[in-house]
């Protein structure tokens, strides 16, 4: 297939964790087959930040080196060409973050006459905490929604923004995200996260700056948009503030640690069960063992107390890393069960088979979707 990709940035990760996943996937389809072109706008706020970090330019070579199937074409809203992007497409995904003009223009090339297939894939939760957001994208013609949760799918179908609608869950890239035993290890525990704008404030304080302080960890935090008040509280706790992670970098950080932790965000936890984000998928890929603070797995996506535990409070959290850190039989039990979840169900490359199927439902041939099979049944 052709398959043409809009998103917000796939050369950045900075505070776009979107980027995670699709990479993985477009690297997927590429493996198999599939001729994958992805546009970004040219001013992608995230790749701007990535730029203005110290070493954004030599972090940017890295990524393009980490994945070689990952080539975007960075656009101007003003002069792209769809007639032209879209000549000889099987299938076009425009993720969320796309601006709704250009989601607007996409769904009337569908509807007059486009033979592509059309999807919206939504990987966030302002279906829910920015419903008025949501709003300003026209869906009408599009194929359907791919939704990273299936309390987002039951929405959009509730609310007629669609009228149909997958579950599609985010997973790790493997190739990017394993083990990486010849490292030393160096601390206690590592978090790689953004504070996240008041939407986990608390939280982070119950469930990773008190424990750490309580039990006296040597312990790094990853991530940006940290304001004073925020830093001033890791220091206040122990904790080394080591800024921005480049994601593909977050593999050797999980192995010079002991454990890490899992803080969700409070729409995730309140509003929208069954739905982890990236994070613990890419954690449990990478050998590490993982306690996470409260969150629904609605959908049986993994088995809690075997491929991770979960801390239903602050003293329950400083009880599970206490016990962890003195059990290396229990760190390696968790890290082979999880890890092993992963593998049997939550890569990129389960997504794709995913969405192939999605693809052959609204009718692309198994041909299409499946090209090196094809090839090799030819005699």
């Amino acid at each position: 297939m052709r398959i043409i990709l809009f998103c917000h940035s796939l050369l950045s990760d900075w505070n776009h964790g979107n980027a995670h996943f699709l990479r993985g996937v477009v690297t997927e389809l590429t493996l198999r087959g599939h001729e994958v072109r992805v546009l970004e706008p040219e001013d992608s706020w995230s790749l701007r930040n990535l730029l203005a970090e110290p070493g954004g330019a030599a972090v940017l070579e890295e990524v393009r080196g980490v994945y070689p199937a990952v080539r975007p074409e960075r656009y101007s809203p003003d002069a792209l060409d769809l007639d032209r992007v879209l000549d000889g497409a099987h299938l076009v995904i425009v993720h969320e973050w796309s601006p709704p003009e250009l989601v607007r223009r996409l769904g009337e090339r569908r509807r007059a006459g486009g033979s592509f297939r059309l999807l919206f894939h939504d990987t966030h939760h302002r279906s829910v905490s920015a419903r008025e957001e949501m709003e300003r994208y026209e869906l009408t013609h599009y194929d359907g929604v791919l939704a990273f949760g299936d309390v987002i799918r039951r929405i959009y179908l509730e609310q007629g923004q669609a009228a149909r609608a997958w579950t599609w869950h985010e997973a790790a890239d493997m190739r990017v995200f394993h083990p990486l035993p010849h490292l030393e290890v160096e601390r206690e525990l590592v978090w790689v996260g953004n504070w996240g704008d008041d939407e986990r404030t608390a939280e982070l304080h119950e469930f990773l700056l008190e424990p750490v302080k309580a039990l006296g960890l040597k312990a790094r935090v990853h991530g940006v948009r940290y304001p004073d008040a925020a830093r001033e509280a890791l220091a206040a706790s122990g904790i080394e503030y080591a800024g921005w992670l480049p994601n593909h970098r977050a593999p050797r950080a999980f192995a010079q640690a002991r454990v890490t932790v899992h803080v969700p965000r409070r729409p995730y936890t309140q509003a929208l069960p069954g739905i982890p984000t990236i994070r613990p998928f890419e954690a449990l890929a990478c050998g590490i063992p993982l306690v996470s603070a409260p969150w629904s797995d609605a959908e049986g996506m993994f088995t809690p107390g075997r491929d991770f535990l979960v801390a239903a409070n602050g003293e329950e959290m400083r009880r599970h890393l206490r016990a962890l850190l003195a059990d290396e039989g229990l760190r390696r039990e968790l890290v082979e069960h999880g890890r092993r979840t992963v593998l049997a169900r939550h890569t990129c490359g389960h997504r794709v088979e995913e969405l192939l199927r999605i693809c052959q439902s609204l009718g692309l041939s198994a041909s299409q979707c499946h090209p090196l099979a094809r090839e090799r049944s030819t005699p």
